[in-house]
């Protein structure tokens, strides 16, 4: 049975370097990466990489990292892909980030230092009841902790030195990526898959220890744009129609008790505005749009713009434009015609001794892009909990089932080869 240990706390000590690296992205930014600081961690993982023995790592003009673990089977062995992003949300600061360890937890609420509204509680936070006695790492109160998805990395990271000092353990190709701008879903829009090499891929970019996703949401992004009859408001009776009124009024519109996420769960998917701006004259908002049926997603974007026609039927002389493009789409399609790929991975937590949980994903990863693109690869968990906001937290205990079974996903696709 594989056993790795966490020499000299060197996975924790990876992970708490990695998060003080201000990593956000930016979704106003055209530019690729979206903030040119992503390439500050790529730089130090590239680094680390190379002083691993992997000769080959190397970070590109996109931010992105590349290296690879050489086979050291004589085995025809699917060249195997573990995936993770650098970047962090731009829900809430990056900057500044410090990570505090809180060892050997026990149930009590975790009152952040440098801001103490920020509390942990165990009523809120389900997962937290599968922690006692182990160590819990959060931000200090002001910023996010970066778990998403800097666990993931320090995991990959830590696999890769257990494989690269332990020639014993036998395994075929294994590529290492990690992606910027996943976060504003820009992950794989520069990915080279060609470069890259691989057959089947797996994001180590999940929440709760032993789960294992094969299915996510698809995903639609819609602009709505209002142009309304702009006047001057001393002289604007039977003449001015708000732009910002009448976007108002949609915004108003929208279900509340339905296809919202806060009054979701589970498959239910939701149409969510994320932002507004404008002015009398034109004003603009921004929506997500997310279901697992493909079919009732179309349906959501329907829903939109009927809500749309309906309030600007009372406004003659202002027209709208509504302009909705596709994200991402469920991998699930993909991944049922290579069924190995999950049963491996199945196979690889059941070893480390924790209960396998497969799940469905209520967003989204690199992963689905990469299914839908040719690489099938579903997403393990990574042990990050309550990401993008200042309660974020990681259990190193988890991470290390975590970094156990990136080793044994390794080694299994090694034994089930000729």
């Amino acid at each position: 049975m594989l056993k790795y240990h966490n020499t000299g706390n060197s996975l924790q000590n990876r992970f708490t370097e990695y998060v003080k690296i201000d990593t956000q992205s930016d979704p106003e930014s055209l530019s690729v990466p979206s903030t040119e600081k992503q390439k500050n961690l790529g730089k130090v993982l590239v680094a680390q990489l190379l002083e691993l023995g992997i000769t080959d790592a190397h970070l590109d003009e996109y931010g992105y990292v590349y290296a690879t673990i050489p086979s050291n089977t004589t085995k025809d062995v699917p060249v195997i892909c573990f995936c993770s992003h650098m970047d962090t949300s731009p829900d809430c600061s990056g900057y500044g980030v410090k990570p505090i360890i809180h060892t050997n937890y026990q149930g009590q609420d975790l009152v952040l230092p440098d801001d103490h509204s920020v509390v942990l509680r165990m009523s809120e936070h389900k997962d937290l009841k599968d922690q006692i006695g182990n160590d819990i790492i959060t931000a200090s109160g002001t910023t996010l902790l970066g778990a998403d998805n800097k666990a993931g990395l320090a995991e990959i990271m830590e696999a890769a030195a257990f494989l690269m000092q332990h020639p014993e353990h036998k395994h075929g190709k294994i590529r290492i990526l990690f992606t910027p701008d996943e976060e504003i879903g820009r992950g794989v829009d520069k990915a080279d898959l060609e470069k890259l090499g691989a057959d089947f891929a797996y994001t180590i970019d999940g929440e709760t220890c032993g789960s294992i996703e094969d299915e996510t949401f698809s995903a639609d992004g819609a602009v709505l744009t209002i142009h309304g009859i702009s006047s001057h408001p001393g002289f604007a009776r039977g003449k001015m129609e708000s732009a910002i009124k009448i976007l108002s009024d949609i915004i108003s519109a929208l279900p509340k008790d339905t296809l919202t996420p806060e009054a979701t769960s589970k498959k239910e998917g939701f149409l969510h505005p994320v932002t507004m701006q404008g002015n009398v004259e034109q004003a603009e908002a921004h929506f997500i749009i997310r279901d697992f049926d493909d079919a009732l997603l179309a349906e959501h974007g329907r829903t939109l713009e009927t809500i749309v026609k309906q309030v600007i039927a009372a406004y003659p002389n202002a027209t709208y434009e509504l302009k909705i493009r596709e994200q991402y789409r469920n991998m699930k399609k993909v991944l049922d015609q290579h069924p190995q790929v999950l049963e491996y991975g199945v196979l690889a937590i059941e070893r480390t001794g924790v209960p396998v949980k497969r799940q469905s994903i209520r967003g989204g990863t690199d992963g689905s892009r990469l299914s839908l693109m040719g690489l099938p690869c579903p997403n393990v968990f990574a042990g990050e909990h309550a990401f993008h906001g200042k309660q974020e937290w990681a259990s190193v205990q988890d991470m290390e089932k975590a970094v156990e079974t990136i080793i044994n996903i390794a080694l299994i696709w090694e034994e089930k080869s000729n």
